[in-house]
């Protein structure tokens, strides 16, 4: 066989060796949650909450995989505690609760997401209702000290915020397909059909339009071209995205939902996948450099977690109610045996 030949017949091979994946790069960022870099620590964050839900996520193909933790739930997570007990964490952690006041079961949330002995039932009814995607994100930047970031119920507000004040905003508003993705950055799109693409976003954020529902996730990593995006209320828990990107490290092939698009159902299986979304935006994490003239980018002081659940039952003193938790024994010695009486002398 000639030698062309030969070489024309194994390069396919030799190109698939070439483009072998790496593997999940979350277990290991997991912990540089002290990194000095920003962007290492807003991975580092999204990280380990996507471990402590035990890493499921949508292929470059847009299917769902590992799904075994809800946010209704009453335990599943990877340290025990409860799916629902956390998201209202988030909450209550990113100081957002206090503007979900209006929301029936918020105000429970305030006990629940710190006391595992607190039944809570308004706030899981509350966590269910409420999307909580942006206060996830909140509380990711709030945890990694991003500086000047504005946190909100709402992905609308700091997406904004990137438009309208770009000196302010730690992000700068960039079309999604226009430069490379790198950590740190958010990737979003548009949930309602009002708007379109990047310009349909940008034109109703340049005209001061308000409001308008909206999803981003966080880049965590990019390796041998893919992008890792982790995000909060993705199929109800925090999912990871695997995303292709090209040679230059931009999104390559990704999937848009556009209007008059097939829905997806039995009868058309091939208009069903997880990243089929109206893709609208991403937000460019600024250099760290930029990033200090806004703020601190040392990492912050460590954070409170709430209590994680114990392997055997707990009990309790002053008892709630309903929390069916065994109430504790009497500590310290047992009460002394009274004096057995004796009689006086001489009484009688």
């Amino acid at each position: 066989m000639r030698g062309w030949l030969l070489a024309l017949l194994l390069a396919p091979g030799l190109l698939l060796a070439g483009q072998a994946r790496a593997g999940d790069a979350c277990p290991a960022l997991a912990q540089r949650q002290a990194d000095p870099v920003v962007a290492v620590r807003v991975a580092a964050v999204a990280c380990a909450e996507h471990l402590r839900w035990n890493r499921p996520f949508i292929d470059e193909h847009g299917r769902l995989a590992s799904l075994v933790a809800y946010e209704a739930e009453s335990n599943g997570l990877q340290d025990g505690s409860a799916p629902w007990r956390r998201v209202a964490f988030y909450w209550q952690s990113s100081g957002l609760l206090a503007a979900m006041a209006f929301r029936a079961g918020a105000s429970d949330c305030g006990y629940a997401a710190l006391s595992l002995s607190y039944p809570g039932l308004g706030c899981r009814a509350f966590v269910v209702d409420n999307p909580w995607s942006a206060a996830f994100i909140s509380w990711v930047m709030q945890r990694a000290g991003v500086p000047a970031f504005r946190s909100s119920a709402s992905h609308f507000d700091y997406v904004r915020a990137a438009r309208l004040d770009p000196a302010g905003s730690p992000y700068r508003f960039v079309a999604p397909e226009s430069a490379p993705i790198e950590q740190g950055d958010l990737l979003c799109y548009v949930r309602a059909g009002l708007v379109h693409g990047t310009e349909g976003l940008a034109r109703l954020l340049d005209g001061r339009g308000g409001g308008l529902p909206m999803h981003c996730d966080v880049i965590v990593a990019t390796e041998a071209g893919r992008a890792y995006a982790v995000g909060g209320n993705v199929q109800q828990a925090v999912t990871m995205r695997l995303l292709d990107l090209n040679a230059q490290g931009r999104l390559w092939g990704l999937p848009r939902r556009l209007a008059g698009d097939t829905a997806c159902s039995p009868d058309a299986a091939d208009a069903c996948n997880f990243n089929r979304q109206d893709w609208a935006v991403l937000l460019k994490l600024k250099p760290q450099e930029e990033l200090a003239r806004l703020g601190p980018v040392e990492p912050p002081a460590a954070l409170p977690n709430p209590p994680v659940a114990p392997e055997t039952p707990t009990c309790c003193v002053q008892c709630v109610l309903g929390a069916d938790v065994p109430r504790c024994p009497v500590s310290g010695p047992p009460p002394a045996t009274p004096p057995e009486t004796v009689p006086l002398q001489g009484a009688g």
